[in-house]
């Protein structure tokens, strides 16, 4: 067994994650930290009382149980992030493909613009619809008309566009070889896109890394395999993220095999949990369950947003980061363990100085 800490807590007077601590946001990967990927430290929090538990991702297998089944995110994440020259300003920006317009060509994607302003990206709002932008190699943007599902209303702004992009290859071809991975303010160096994969990628298409699978290695895995646990796969592709404005999830790219429906299936059937990774895997598994819990093979597109009201159908637990207060995400977390018990959690990951965002630490949310 590991070396982990036990502790119990008292629920928190208020909501304790309104303001993240600045020096809590994770800055650079875990290996520049000198940790191995599944070094990073994980939090154990079960729903059906008030015991957390504080180990390292490598003690995941400690946790899960012979029949649990884990349904991973296999999306690759893309070099979301290209030098926009934005001629009526003479300047660049950043442009962040999210995701093609569904039932169109390859050259129509929803994107968005970022101004640069000191060592932050901000988000353009003053753009318009027919504007054209200048790409490296030739390449050019045309914005068509605004994302109307995240127009910023109270200000009748725009952060998302439909644009049409005209460049060399198609849109992947061209991100790879002329983008790098989309970045934050709160990551102040530049990483290669290897350090943006999960070990679980083959399909490239997610603006931002699913980055719950992020810890898994290949001794993770084959402790689990080893223990009696299923390990099976899914798609989704993941746009940017949502945090200026606090916007749902929009609709994204999903599929799922007919081995991983089977899975989760038999799974509930013999009294088996599934361990989702990630809020993406969340999304997919409930698109597909029905109230029963039963889940199909099926791909698509998903609009759906999941909060404390609807429930969850098909998941048992899962394995998420740490997320702003503004994020649909802790929407999803209330309805797997309920507001009371990931206000008790949130309040343990501060005071434990758990780190946040895309290179962070790790939350496992059991029944």
């Amino acid at each position: 067994m590991s070396a982990a800490q036990v502790l119990e807590y008292a629920a928190p007077a208020k909501e304790p994650w309104q303001t993240l601590p600045d020096d809590l946001a994770a800055r650079e990967p875990p290996e520049a930290r000198g940790l191995t990927r599944d070094g990073v430290r994980l939090m154990v929090s079960r729903g059906g009382g008030d015991l957390i538990t504080h180990a390292r991702f490598r003690h995941l297998p400690e946790y899960l149980q012979r029949g649990d089944v884990v349904v991973v995110n296999t999306s690759a994440t893309i070099n979301a992030s290209l030098d926009a020259w934005r001629e009526e300003t003479g300047r660049w920006v950043e442009l962040h493909l999210s995701t093609p317009m569904p039932e169109s060509e390859d050259s129509h994607w929803v994107v968005e613009l970022r101004e640069v302003s000191g060592d932050k990206a901000l988000p353009l709002l003053n753009a318009h619809s027919g504007e054209s932008l200048q790409l490296a190699g030739g390449g050019t943007v045309k914005l068509l008309e605004p994302y109307q599902a995240h127009r910023i209303d109270a200000l009748a702004q725009v952060r998302l566009w439909i644009a049409e992009l005209r460049v060399p290859g198609g849109v992947l071809a061209y991100a790879e070889e002329h983008g790098s991975p989309i970045r934050y303010s709160y990551v102040k160096e530049r990483w290669p896109i290897s350090l943006y994969m999960t070990m679980f990628a083959t399909e490239p298409g997610s603006a931002e890394m699913p980055s719950a699978g992020r810890a898994f290695t290949q001794g993770v895995v084959d402790r689990l395999e080893r223990n009696g646990i299923r390990i099976v796969p899914l798609v989704l592709h993941t746009g940017v993220a949502s945090l200026e404005s606090g916007e749902p999830p929009y609709p994204e790219r999903y599929r799922v095999p007919a081995g991983t429906a089977e899975a989760v299936n038999l799974a509930h059937q013999e009294g088996h949990r599934v361990i989702a990774v990630g809020t993406t895997v969340v999304r997919v598994l409930e698109t597909v369950a029905a109230s029963n819990g039963r889940v199909g093979p099926d791909e698509g597109w998903t609009d759906l947003v999941i909060s404390p009201e609807r429930g969850l159908y098909a998941v048992d637990g899962m394995i998420t980061g740490f997320h702003e207060p503004r994020s649909s995400h802790l929407a999803m977390l209330e309805a797997l363990a309920g507001r009371g018990h990931i206000a008790l959690a949130y309040q343990a990951a501060l005071e434990g100085r758990y780190l946040w965002h895309e290179f962070g630490d790790l939350h496992l949310i059991l029944p």
